[in-house]
């Protein structure tokens, strides 16, 4: 069975967009391991279609190896309510009942599913209970401002912390499983 596995760059305050402005002074040695060896244990891509348009923008021309070759010729699934087509290599819509699609794609043989950049998915995948591990790079900086990965209002989120590393950088490497929703607890989150 499959795993669906949320990868984020995020700041201190819990911000994850634009990490363009913010990640590359954090970059080192020990983050682009960790990087890699994401995606080594992955063999498909989730995207929502922002991520999508901007990877499918920047990926395909990239020179950035050995990361271009692997992001181009891994499978990718797009979940999306206007795009009506995916040109990038190896893309495909998720369409109609979108949980039960991914549900079959988690129970089908492979390595995990990996998805980053996209906070509403995340939450969209952990209100479902699809979503299998929370994969954060906590950064040591505040931002600010801007979207931050979880929803305000939402109910409490139970996780088990099961690996943490710190990088030299500062960037702490924290990975998250979630914990089963206990009988009315009310969380979203789980299964």
């Amino acid at each position: 069975m499959r795993r669906i596995v949320a990868n984020f760059f995020i700041s201190l305050d819990g911000v994850v967009e634009s990490p363009d402005q913010w990640h590359f002074p954090y970059f080192d040695e020990q983050m682009g391991a960790a990087i890699g060896a994401g995606i080594a244990a992955s063999d498909a891509l989730l995207m929502g279609r922002r991520n999508y348009e901007e990877w499918a923008a920047y990926w395909p021309t990239s020179a950035d190896e050995p990361f271009a070759s692997q992001m181009n010729g891994m499978r990718k699934y797009v979940v999306s309510s206007t795009l009506t087509s995916v040109s990038w290599s190896n893309s495909s819509l998720v369409e109609g009942d979108v949980a039960e699609s991914l549900r079959r794609l988690k129970a089908e043989p492979g390595r995990a599913i990996a998805m980053s950049g996209s906070g509403t998915l995340a939450n969209w995948l952990m209100r479902n209970g699809l979503l299998d591990e929370l994969n954060l790079l906590v950064h040591p900086i505040v931002v600010g401002s801007g979207r931050r990965l979880f929803d305000e209002g939402r109910p409490p989120v139970r996780l088990e912390l099961v690996s943490a590393e710190s990088f030299g950088s500062g960037v702490q490497h924290l990975r998250y499983h979630p914990l089963p929703v206990e009988a009315g607890e009310g969380v979203l989150f789980g299964g």
